[in-house]
C-alpha cells in the first residue's frame, strides 16, 4: 500500500474532510472518520506518507525514523492494542522484545529495565536495596498519575464551553502531579542521585531532563513500558500500510507531494485549503496534523490568528528538543553480529540536566545521552526483506541553534563546513557505539547522520523538534491544546494535543474524531461497536 502523488484531478472528491499531514495522529483521525462513513482526503507535503512512522532506504538498507519500540500492544485486551486493531482491521502485527527492553549505561555501572511491574520493582530494589520505600512510592505515583489521565484527556474532547465547566473536576487529580517537575517529585522521595538518574534514564523518549520535564510525561512513558516493549512486524512503515486501506475503503485518498499553503476560512469557518501550486480544495471539515505552531503561524492568516488570540497563546509553549540520528548499515546479519533487541541508553554521569547544559555550551563535551536501537534484531521478518544485512540507529541531543546558520540552504547542498560538523558529530556518536557494541567496529558498510535541519526539511518542524511541543509542567496547563479551535470546522490532532509518541498521537486521533463526531469513540471501540 502506497500513497499517490498529488495531481489536481485526484483531489476533486467530493470529500467530507481534509486532513493536513499523514503522521499517526492524522491517519488515526482519518481512519476513525472513515469508519463512520466519511470520505477523507489526507494531504502530505513529503514524498512519503506516515510522518515519523515512515521508513527510508539507502544502498539496500532500511531504517525507521521515529518508531523504536511500543509498549502495551502485546496484550490483546490493552486499550492501545484494541484501538490499533480497530484502525487496521487487525492487520498490524507485533513482535515482543526481550524481557530486558532498555539498558542504561553509566560510567560505573549498568542497569536493566525489565518487563513486568513486579519484575521491574524487584530489579530496581536489587540495585538499590536501601531505597525500597522510595521505589514503591515512586511506582505508586506513576500508577496514580496514569489513572488520572483518562479524565484529563477526555475533557479535551468536550466542546470548549462544556470543558470549561468540567475542567476543575476532570483535571484536578492529573494537575496535582503534572505541575511538578520529575526532579521535584523524585527528589522528594529520595536523596540518592544515582537512583534518580536511573529512573529518569528514558527521558530521551520525551525529550526533557528531570528538572525541566513534567512528572506527568515521565510517568506516562514509564507506565507505557512497564509491562515490556514491542516492535511492529515488517517495520514502522506497517502503520501506514495497514491504516491506509481503512481510509480508502470509505472513498478517501492519501496524496503525497501535496504541500498545503493555507487553510481557507470564511466568516470564521474553515472551508478548505489552498496548496502551494494554487489549487483550492473544499471540504466541510479541516483537520490539521501539522502541530499547533505550524497551524497558527504558517497555515492561517496573521489577522485571523490575532483575532482569536492564538498569537498570544503560542507564546506560552516552546518546541521540544532537536536531535541527531546516525543511521548505520552493516553487511552482516543481526545474529552474526550478536546484536541485541534491547535498547541502549548511554550517559556520561548521573546529572542529566547538567550534562545537557554542558553539551549545549560546548559541542566537544561528552554527549549527554546516546540512544542505540537495533531494528533488524527486533523485527522477525527483517531477514526475509534484507538478507545478510543489519541496521542500527544511534541518537543524540543536538541544539537547533548549532545548525541555524544553514537553515536557508537546501538538503544535501549545505556546504563543506556543514559536512565537516556532521563528520565530527558522527565520530562522537561512534565512540559510544564502539564502546558498547564493539563487535560492529570495522564492519560498518554505510552510515548517514541526520541533523535538526533534516527533521525541519522532512517533518516541517521549524526548530527540528521531534516531539512537537515540550512537555513542561506549564504545557499541561494550556487548556487550548485540544481538538477544537475557535474557528468553526477546524480541528487539531497529533502529539501536541495530549502527549508525544505513537500512543500520544493515536489517542489524539481518538479525541479529535470524538470531538468531530460528537460521541465517545474510545468507548465505542472498547465495546466492540462500529
Amino acid at each position: 500500500m502506497s500513497a499517490e502523488i498529488y495531481k489536481t484531478e485526484k483531489a476533486k472528491g467530493p470529500f467530507d474532510a481534509i486532513v493536513i499531514g499523514s503522521g499517526i495522529g492524522g491517519l488515526a483521525t482519518a481512519a476513525l472518520l472513515a469508519k463512520s462513513g466519511k470520505a477523507v482526503l489526507v494531504l502530505e507535503r513529503h514524498y512519503v506518507a506516515g510522518g515519523f512512522t515512515h521508513t527510508f532506504e539507502r544502498k539496500g538498507y532500511e531504517w525507521d525514523v521515529g518508531v523504536h519500540y511500543i509498549g502495551e500492544v502485546h496484550r490483546k485486551n490493552s486499550t492501545l492494542r484494541r484501538i490499533l486493531d480497530y484502525l487496521t482491521d487487525g492487520q498490524l502485527q507485533w513482535a515482543k522484545m526481550n524481557e530486558v527492553y532498555d539498558k542504561a549505561f553509566f560510567p560505573d555501572a549498568s542497569y536493566e529495565f525489565v518487563a513486568g511491574y513486579e519484575a521491574f520493582r524487584e530489579k530496581m530494589c536489587g540495585y538499590f536495596p536501601e531505597e525500597k520505600k522510595a521505589i514503591d512510592t515512586y511506582l505508586a505515583l506513576v500508577r496514580q498519575l496514569t489513572k488520572s489521565t483518562k479524565s484529563f484527556f477526555s475533557e479535551r474532547a468536550l466542546p470548549p464551553w462544556m470543558a470549561k465547566l468540567a475542567h476543575p473536576f476532570l483535571s484536578s487529580d492529573f494537575l496535582k502531579l503534572s505541575r511538578r517537575t520529575t526532579w521535584e517529585v523524585l527528589s522528594s522521595l529520595t536523596q540518592n542521585k544515582k537512583l534518580i538518574a536511573v529512573l529518569c534514564a528514558q527521558y530521551g523518549d520525551y525529550g526533557l531532563p528531570p528538572k525541566q520535564s513534567s512528572f506527568a510525561i515521565h510517568a506516562m512513558i514509564v507506565n507505557h513500558y512497564l509491562d515490556g516493549a514491542n516492535y511492529p512486524v515488517g517495520g514502522s512503515s506497517r502503520f501506514f500500510e495497514t491504516i491506509a486501506p481503512t481510509i480508502e475503503k470509505a472513498g478517501g485518498k492519501i496524496l503525497v507531494r501535496a504541500d498545503v499553503a493555507e487553510i481557507l476560512t470564511h466568516q470564521n469557518k474553515a472551508v478548505g485549503v489552498r496548496l502551494q501550486n494554487g489549487d483550492e480544495l473544499k471540504a466541510s471539515l479541516i483537520v490539521s496534523d501539522t502541530g499547533v505552531v505550524n497551524t497558527f503561524t504558517r497555515l492561517l492568516k496573521p489577522e485571523t490568528v490575532q483575532r482569536i488570540g492564538y498569537d498570544q497563546k503560542l507564546k506560552k509553549v516552546n518546541p521540544s528538543f532537536a536531535h541527531l540520528c546516525l543511521y548505520i548499515g552493516l553487511k552482516h546479519t543481526a545474529q552474526e553480529l550478536n546484536l541485541p533487541q534491547t535498547n541502549y541508553w548511554i550517559f556520561p554521569d548521573d546529572d542529566h540536566d547538567l550534562a545537557i547544559d554542558r553539551y549545549r555550551q560546548n559541542s566537544t563535551a561528552s554527549l549527554p545521552v546516546t540512544y542505540i536501537s537495533f531494528p533488524s534484531a527486533k523485527d522477525p521478518s527483517w531477514e526475509q526483506k534484507h538478507p545478510g544485512r543489519a541496521t542500527m540507529e544511534a541518537i543524540g541531543f543536538a541544539p537547533y541553534e548549532w545548525f541555524s546558520k544553514w537553515e536557508n540552504t537546501k538538503w544535501r547542498k549545505r556546504g563543506e563546513d556543514y559536512e565537516q560538523l556532521k563528520k565530527e558529530l558522527s565520530e562522537q556518536i561512534l565512540k559510544n557505539v564502539y564502546r558498547h557494541v564493539p563487535q560492529v567496529e570495522g564492519k560498518i558498510d554505510y552510515s548517514e547522520l541526520s541533523t535538526p535541519l533534516s527533521t525541519q526539511h522532512f517533518a516541517n518542524y521549524s526548530k527540528g523538534e521531534i516531539y512537537g511541543l515540550d512537555h513542561t509542567p506549564s504545557r499541561f496547563e494550556q487548556t487550548w491544546l485540544r481538538p477544537h479551535t475557535p474557528i468553526k470546522n477546524l480541528y487539531l490532532t497529533g502529539q501536541d494535543i495530549v502527549s508525544d509518541g505513537i500512543a500520544g498521537a493515536v489517542f489524539a486521533g481518538l479525541l479529535t474524531a470524538s470531538a468531530i463526531l460528537k460521541k465517545n469513540v474510545i468507548k465505542q471501540i472498547l465495546k466492540g461497536e462500529g
